[in-house]
């Protein structure tokens, strides 16, 4: 676990730490994703716009969620301000949707590649700009969750009596 926390402590002080918790978060949306659009390809024999379609409906439903709690730490102070957040979220998944579905169409129709292949090279593109679009439009104006030590807590109480 110190090892962890090490790393951790390290990827943060160069800066690196939002982007490995979103590669690492992106990286299990992906899975969902490709999960899902695997059950619906071949389990249930869902043509492959229907498969994408439930498939990103649920990973941008785990995305949001694991975005906003552990990459971008974002807080919000009613239902209204968390809506918001969420539609902009969509919005922008939207966007990439629309990246996502028109590659999986010249990578299936027009050069004949294998779902999954072409799942793969789409998924990088929509990691890529899901990333730009949260960081620039979505949860910019978030407030870092800080852990503060209890000895911390103390000089600071302490500071203010001064």
């Amino acid at each position: 676990m110190n090892r962890v926390k090490s790393v951790i402590n390290t990827l943060e002080k160069k800066g690196y730490l939002e982007i490995f918790l979103y590669v690492f978060f992106g990286g299990l949306t992906t899975l969902v994703n490709f999960i899902v659009y695997f059950i619906c390809r071949e389990l249930f024999q869902s043509d492959f716009i229907i498969s994408n379609t439930i498939s990103w409906i649920l990973s941008v439903t785990f995305a949001f969620v694991t975005n906003k709690l552990w990459v971008f730490h974002s807080k919000t102070d009613s239902f209204i301000a968390l809506l918001i957040e969420f539609f902009k979220f969509v919005f922008y998944r939207l966007l990439s949707f629309g990246i996502d579905m028109g590659s999986m169409f010249i990578l299936l129709k027009w050069l004949d590649l294998n779902d999954y292949i072409a799942k793969a090279v789409t998924q990088i593109l929509v990691i890529v700009s899901n990333y730009f679009f949260s960081k620039l439009f979505i949860f910019k104006n978030t407030d870092k969750i800080i852990e503060v030590s209890d000895d911390e807590k103390k000089d600071e109480s302490q500071a203010k009596k001064l």
